[in-house]
């Protein structure tokens, strides 16, 4: 089978892309023929050098507007001038003309990012699928492209959403029913059955947090949990937390542990590649999102069997148990952060047994191999 995957995410990289790469990789294993779309390819990534070394042609749909394109431009009412998107457009139309894939995927960073990709497939009358990493409350289409983004849905051989939570989200936005959605997992980068010991208690006796999110505030939200930490009560607690992760908000972050005097509190570790070394040293994840699908850190700590602390963003409450195997926060504010690591504190003692249970709980939902399991989904499609 030919098989096309379209990532509309922007940036080189996010953990949003995980999926496709695993299930493109699954495929063409398995004997497909698989080709990819990006914006914004970065070829000296691992996991684009991976797919070179399948075998895949890997394409960048985020072309520079030529000097000569931009005077014409000029000359051009702005319908017909070459833009990002048309261009864009463009290229993904000759690339399937040439590749003619039996099913096309339409991998989103949010759910209407790539639309335009998907509006290229319904015109050309090609099966496809559309796949959403998240879904934001008060991001809708504009009124303009709205009619365009409903169709592209409505004819969609199937939208896959990563939560209940975006689904029921989407339907809502776009005032329809999606008969045809489903929710899928996300594949993770730690053992199913890789349960970890309880971290050995170190001299300063201190309780380690982690924050394994993008450094984007907009999304994770780690402003709100910086601004909890500076309260009185918990600078006179042995608590610490690391924030993992990279992205563009770094500098701000830095200079907002400064600001807050939060150096004994708060430290940034950077990029880890090994997640399970994070759940050896740490005993529970902290997420304070403000968006989300359904992040892979929290399966990832629940595996390794790590409690969560989080706020209800996306689909975070669909996977633990408030009081039982983690707990939540009632929404990404400042106070319903403090009051969910409240509880969590005056808990602390049963931390290793709401790891046990977390484990226990994610293994219950989440699959074996979320990347092959997508990936006979997407080959019935083709064949039908």
């Amino acid at each position: 089978m030919r098989i096309a995957f379209v990532s509309s995410c922007s940036g080189e990289w996010g953990g949003s892309e995980e999926l496709w790469v695993s299930t493109a990789l699954h495929l063409i294993q398995a004997g497909h023929n698989v080709r990819a779309f990006k914006t914004y390819v970065n070829p000296a990534h691992p996991r684009f050098i991976s797919l070179y070394k399948a075998g895949c042609l890997v394409t960048d749909l985020a072309p520079s507007i030529s000097l000569r394109k931009r005077l014409i431009n000029r000359l051009l009412p702005y319908r017909q001038q070459f833009t990002w998107r048309t261009v864009s457009q463009r290229i993904l139309h000759y690339g399937l003309d040439a590749f003619q894939p039996h099913l096309t995927i339409i991998s989103q960073g949010s759910n209407y990012d790539g639309f335009i990709f998907a509006e290229v497939c319904r015109r050309k009358g090609l099966a496809y699928v559309l796949l959403s990493q998240k879904a934001i409350d008060f991001f809708l289409p504009s009124p303009q492209a709205r009619p365009h983004v409903q169709q592209v849905f409505q004819t969609a051989r199937r939208c896959y959403f990563v939560s209940r939570h975006n689904l029921e989200l989407t339907q809502l936005q776009l005032a329809m029913p999606l008969p045809s959605a489903e929710v899928v997992w996300n594949p993770y980068n730690v053992e199913f059955t890789g349960e970890l010991p309880w971290p050995t208690p170190e001299a300063d006796g201190l309780l380690r947090l982690a924050c394994v999110a993008r450094l984007h505030l907009a999304d994770k939200g780690q402003d709100l949990l910086l601004q909890v930490l500076s309260m009185s009560k918990w600078r006179q607690r042995s608590l610490h937390l690391t924030l993992f992760g990279t992205g563009p908000d770094e500098v701000a972050i830095r200079e907002m542990i400064d600001f807050l005097d939060l150096h004994g509190q708060v430290s940034i570790g950077g990029h880890v590649v090994d997640v399970s070394q994070i759940w050896r040293t740490h005993h529970a994840l902290i997420l304070p999102s403000r968006h989300e699908g359904l992040p892979l850190a929290l399966v990832e700590a629940m595996l390794s069997g790590r409690p969560a602390i989080a706020a209800n963003a996306g689909g975070i409450a669909e996977l633990f148990t408030d009081n039982e195997t983690g707990f939540l926060a009632a929404a990404p504010t400042i106070q319903a952060l403090d009051e969910a690591l409240e509880r969590a504190w005056r808990k602390r003692v049963h931390w290793p047994q709401f790891g046990i249970k977390a484990a226990a709980q994610a293994r219950a939902v989440v699959p074996v191999d979320s990347a092959e399991q997508f990936a006979l989904k997407l080959l019935a499609l083709a064949k039908n």
